[in-house]
């Protein structure tokens, strides 16, 4: 690929792609068609913005001279799930390698903890278990503008949905004037081999549009600060505000805080962010074949700071907005300003216009000359890497690359202590003169030549890099470079360390690290399976459980119709077997060893289980109705026909309140029993308060869609007789028998029945039922049709 696209005097070119809206483009179009630079497309381009990621094939005509605002695995920041992995990983590392009380492990407290959905759903609630005192907030992983984002306050309803985390809420908030917010930061990636990193002077602190208030965790407004969703606040006087950095830290002091503190750890939060991606970042562009000197990555990096003034970074976004969000008056001004200028400081560090044309050579005078002629460019950019002080970063990389090395001793002056690498989790296998090692973290087996052999004998007895190379040279029969065996030995280790076979560490603190992470680490609660009785009617059900957090819910659904299978003998006339299951997507429920239900999430498995007892006690005389019973005082029983709203009712409804209905016609008379199964934040009813009921009223709920809630319709027997078919079950997966079906035509004939609109709520449906009493059918019937839904 030929790197000079243009003829001698032909404007350069730039290409502007990828999903945004124009204002995106702003700043960049208006910083270099200032320069005369005119607009391309994606074959004819010298500069390329592009919003979301390119093409491989556009990474590969990236160049030099030809810049590209992405590097190739920059999924390892930008992903939710994988910046949590990226940390992680490297906390992992320098715990294995130096303890978990090493003062460099210390500084990975920044990030909370998190779990990927669906495939840590079981992890994620036996945490929960185990801290029962814990918010937690569910996110898409790979979404932007805070879409899909919402506090849980059951971490049962965790989803089981690919691609979302699910982390522990940071509940403790530092706030501007009572509201919550968070600082964007923007972070920029000049070079990866060495790695040069920078932050940028300017950003903002982005407010919630209303005062933060932890019990209110259903209004967004108050828990999330993007601006693409305060901006629909229409009960707000400023939706979207913005406040610059530098009043930001100018009022810190005027609080009495010390924000130099504070950014020196957002600093350091940046700096050991980017080193966990940059094996990655490597990696992919290898595998990509991109030439990494034609990228370079704008970070906006968005950071939570708490109560004690302490960072937690939450997320590094792709392509950040560089459009104006807040109006003139609330920052608006100010943020085009800056933005403006963040892009153009931009362009000039990395030099887009190639008026700087990089010199060959990895030397550490090339290399030193071409990182200070790039700081001299960055105006309102501060270098964090190279760092001044290298020793405080160079440990955590899991092997510094020697142009890493190289800069880093270029920049302060002097030699730097060569890295020394452990033995991370892998066992040694020997046959005669042979090896083979196996990692634990990738289940792969390795059998290296016989010279990596060497390599990997003489690093784990100690000598760091450069002494091995030195001692290949020497131990060389033929003539040998030590150039060139110092480039092969570090390549071969870099290989190892990224692999996870090494990692840097100190011999006499390997050993502790375990102990210490075991000390002092959390003991969430094994996944243990157990097996317990589950009384219903006249059913007599074995349900194999996974572990403690389930079982935790059904007691507490349950009740004492939950017991251990080992108690005294059950006289039911019914056995089932029932087992709920974890899956890679999730909770499962199978029922006499076949599957019946899957996906669910751990608030959902209640439900399911109910709807497999209703089933089975449903009997050809007498069928079941999966209907809410609900009794606000006595003779005021009402059946509500609700679908999926039935699992929302108040869970401070009067009366009792429960899931199922038994159809008992006897001596031509139809009555129904309530079976007492539970629902949501309404346990299941005692045996005691079992029985036949007096209903005088049926509540269906309509199937019309919007509209606002108006009064109840009065419905005919058959309208509500093909209503309650669906939910009306024979034995088994049976249908209800014809003559089952004249017992609730005849039930329904003795009742009062109406039809709600969908869009009432539980709450007001609660209060307009308490409103109109109503202890017979003529009553219920007199007020309803008096009555609208107004609660």
């Amino acid at each position: 690929m030929p790197r000079e696209t243009n003829p001698a005097g032909a404007p350069r070119r730039f290409w502007l792609s990828g999903r945004r809206a124009a204002e995106q483009d702003r700043f960049f179009r208006e910083a270099l068609e200032v320069q005369g630079w005119e607009e391309g497309d994606e074959t004819h381009w010298d500069a390329a913005w592009v919003t979301g990621m390119p093409a491989p094939e556009q990474f590969r005509r990236a160049a030099p001279r030809r810049k590209l605002n992405h590097f190739p695995g920059n999924a390892a920041l930008t992903v939710k799930s994988r910046l949590h992995d990226s940390l992680a990983a490297l906390r992992a590392r320098l715990v294995d390698g130096y303890g978990a009380a090493h003062p460099l492990t210390a500084r990975l407290d920044f990030f909370p903890r998190a779990w990927a959905m669906p495939h840590d759903v079981q992890a994620l609630q036996l945490a929960a278990l185990a801290a029962p005192a814990t918010r937690w907030i569910e996110k898409p992983t790979n979404a932007s503008k805070g879409k899909g984002v919402r506090v849980l306050r059951d971490v049962a309803e965790a989803t089981t949905a690919r691609d979302h985390l699910v982390q522990a809420y940071l509940d403790r908030p530092h706030t501007i004037r009572g509201h919550k917010y968070v600082l964007r930061l923007y972070v920029l990636i000049s070079s990866l081999t060495p790695l040069r990193l920078y932050l940028y002077r300017q950003g903002f602190a982005k407010l919630a549009s209303e005062p933060w208030d932890p019990e209110d965790a259903d209004n967004p407004f108050s828990q999330l600060t993007n601006p693409d969703i305060n901006a629909l606040n229409t009960r707000a006087e400023v939706p979207v505000e913005f406040i610059d950095l530098a009043r930001y830290r100018a009022w810190l002091r005027d609080q009495g805080h010390d924000d130099a503190g504070l950014f020196a750890r957002i600093e350091d939060l940046v700096a050991l962010t980017a080193i966990s991606a940059v094996d990655d970042l490597r990696r992919r562009g290898q595998e990509v074949g991109a030439d990494p000197r034609g990228g370079y990555e704008l970070l906006g990096l968005d950071c939570l700071v708490d109560a004690d003034l302490k960072p937690w970074i939450l997320e590094c976004n792709l392509s950040p907005s560089l459009g104006t969000c807040a109006a003139p008056e609330d920052g608006g001004r100010v943020e085009a300003r800056i933005k403006g200028e963040l892009v153009r400081d931009m362009l000039a560090l990395v030099d887009v216009a190639g008026d700087h044309p990089p010199v060959e050579g990895r030397d550490a005078a090339t290399l030193l000359a071409e990182a200070r002629a790039e700081e001299r460019r960055a105006g309102g950019f501060e270098r964090l890497l190279p760092a001044d002080d290298p020793e405080r970063y160079l440990p955590a990389f899991s092997l510094p690359s020697l142009a890493d090395l190289t800069l880093a001793e270029a920049v302060a002056g002097r030699a730097l202590p060569r890295p020394r690498l452990v033995r991370r989790r892998v066992a040694e296998f020997h046959e005669e003169d042979r090896l083979a090692l196996f990692a634990e973290a990738s289940g792969r087996l390795y059998r290296p030549n016989d010279a990596a052999a060497l390599i990997w004998l003489l690093a784990t007895e100690g000598l760091d890099p450069d002494a091995i190379a030195a001692a290949l040279a020497e131990a060389s029969e033929a003539p040998a470079s030590l150039e060139a065996l110092r480039d092969t030995v570090w390549s071969t280790l870099g290989e190892w360390c990224r692999e996870g076979l090494l990692c840097q560490g100190q011999q006499q603190t390997q050993a502790l690290a375990q102990e210490a992470e075991e000390q002092g680490g959390e003991a969430p609660a094994e996944a243990s399976p157990s097996h317990w009785r589950l009384r219903c009617d006249d059913l007599d059900a074995v349900v194999m459980l996974p572990d403690a957090a389930v079982e935790r819910r059904l007691a507490e659904a349950f009740g004492e119709r939950l017991s251990p299978a080992s108690s005294e003998a059950s006289a039911a006339v019914t056995t089932v077997h029932l087992a709920v299951l974890v899956s890679p997507s999730g909770y499962a429920l199978a029922q006499d060893a076949r599957l019946v239900a899957s996906r669910l999430t751990l608030a959902e498995v209640v439900p399911a289980l109910g709807t497999r007892l209703l089933r089975r006690v449903a009997r050809a005389e007498a069928p079941v109705l999966d209907l809410v019973w609900w009794s606000p005082a006595p003779g005021q029983a009402t059946l509500l026909a609700l679908g999926e709203t039935a699992q929302r009712l108040p869970t401070d409804l009067p009366g009792e309140a429960c899931r199922g209905v038994r159809l008992v016609v006897e001596g031509g008379q139809p009555r129904l029993e309530p079976l007492g199964l539970p629902l949501v934040g309404h346990p299941a009813a005692a045996t005691s308060a079992r029985g036949a009921a007096d209903v005088p009223l049926v509540v269906i709920q309509g199937d019309g869609e919007g509209g606002e809630a108006g009064p109840p319709r009065p419905l005919s027997r058959l309208e509500a007789l093909a209503a309650l078919l669906p939910l009306t079950h024979g034995p088994g997966e049976t249908t209800p028998s014809a003559a089952a079906m004249a017992g609730l035509d005849a039930w329904l004939e003795e009742v009062a029945r109406h039809e709600v609109a969908p869009t009432l709520s539980p709450e007001r449906l609660a209060a307009w039922r308490l409103a109109r009493g109503g202890t017979t059918r003529e009553e219920a019937n007199d007020a309803a049709a008096d009555a609208s839904v107004d609660a």
